[in-house]
């Protein structure tokens, strides 16, 4: 049956509304999903409500299921965790991840949902595309036993990485930021934290994610000689400046991008996207990574409280978006 669904929409610069929209019925092979819990990407957001997108990058920018154009209006997101209402038997009743933007209800191809592991709670699994980005950058990075390795900036991204590296053997894994209030969190997850001052320097990798010129010349401040600055932030329209007259060169360092849009190279040929989002969810098992979670707030609360949480002073690491039942 045709159901209606209330979306979020990106309007204009600083504003966004709920809108409703119809849901057709579920056709062969789809399912149909109620969402439970959805999480803002606050670097990617930020950047559409400001209408920061630059042009060249209108359609790279485009999540998987958006609607609408660039710069405005779109329905954007890809971090969404629903139930199962309709569909095949087997999935009726599931837990499921989709890259699919804040909306209430909607139909997708059964092929296109990720069903959650046992245990995995929903707000939790909501981290699974910001997991699937650091998953892919460490791929990219490709850390070894025993590396010393900085990462600068200590939002959702940073954190997920510094994780992931801090479990390898041997690794002496730092989180840089200006913030030492998210020196707790770098501990909990096996880091140690340093203010950019202090941070070690002769690092085998660095990981950058704090979007900004400062944190860059950090970052190549802290690699060793001929070692790799991998690049993780989204700048948008923003011009950075970077200082590759100083060490850049005289250490014969490798500054590299990092993007989820594509498998790294070094998996490629043996992974495709659902492959990898799978084991995103698989590695979210750990509890630890509830620190990450900001209480939720109400999907419905959403276009008025949007610009408080994306504003870069607003604090939040992952905001959750509860939705009525």
């Amino acid at each position: 049956m045709t159901a209606t669904a209330q979306a979020l929409w990106y309007t204009a610069p600083g504003k966004a509304e709920i809108r409703a929209e119809p849901v057709a019925p579920v056709a062969d092979g789809e399912v149909r999903l109620r969402a439970v819990a959805s999480a803002l990407s606050r670097g990617t957001e930020r950047l559409i409500l400001s209408g920061g997108v630059p042009e060249s990058e209108y359609e790279r920018m485009r999540a998987p299921f958006m609607d609408g154009r660039f710069p405005f209006p779109v329905k954007y997101g890809y971090a969404m965790v629903g139930r199962v209402e309709d569909g095949p038997a087997a999935l009726k009743g599931r837990l499921a991840f989709a890259l699919y933007p804040h909306q209430t209800v909607f139909n997708l191809a059964a092929e296109k949902i990720i069903p959650l592991p046992d245990g995995l709670p929903p707000e939790r699994a909501v981290l699974a595309a910001n997991m699937e980005t650091a998953l892919n950058a460490v791929w990219d990075g490709a850390p070894g036993p025993a590396d010393r390795i900085a990462v600068v900036g200590a939002g959702v991204l940073g954190l997920l990485v510094a994780r992931l590296c801090a479990q390898m053997p041997g690794t002496e894994v730092t989180v840089v930021d200006i913030d030492a209030g998210r020196a707790s969190i770098a501990e909990a997850f096996g880091a140690a934290f340093a203010t950019p001052d202090k941070a070690p320097d002769n690092c085998d990798l660095v990981v950058h994610t704090s979007a900004s010129a400062k944190g860059l010349t950090t970052a190549l401040r802290l690699a060793g000689d001929e070692a790799t600055v991998l690049e993780l932030s989204w700048y948008g329209a923003n011009e950075v400046t970077v200082p590759l007259g100083d060490v850049f060169h005289s250490r014969r360092l490798k500054l590299i991008s990092s993007q989820v849009g594509k498998v790294a190279a070094s998996h490629r040929l043996r992974w495709d996207y659902r492959r990898r989002l799978i084991a995103a969810l698989k590695l979210l098992q750990d509890p630890v990574f509830d620190q990450l979670l900001a209480p939720p707030v109400s999907f419905t609360d959403l276009p008025a409280k949007l610009p408080g949480i994306l504003t870069p002073a607003g604090g939040v690491l992952c905001q959750l978006i509860r939705y009525p039942n």
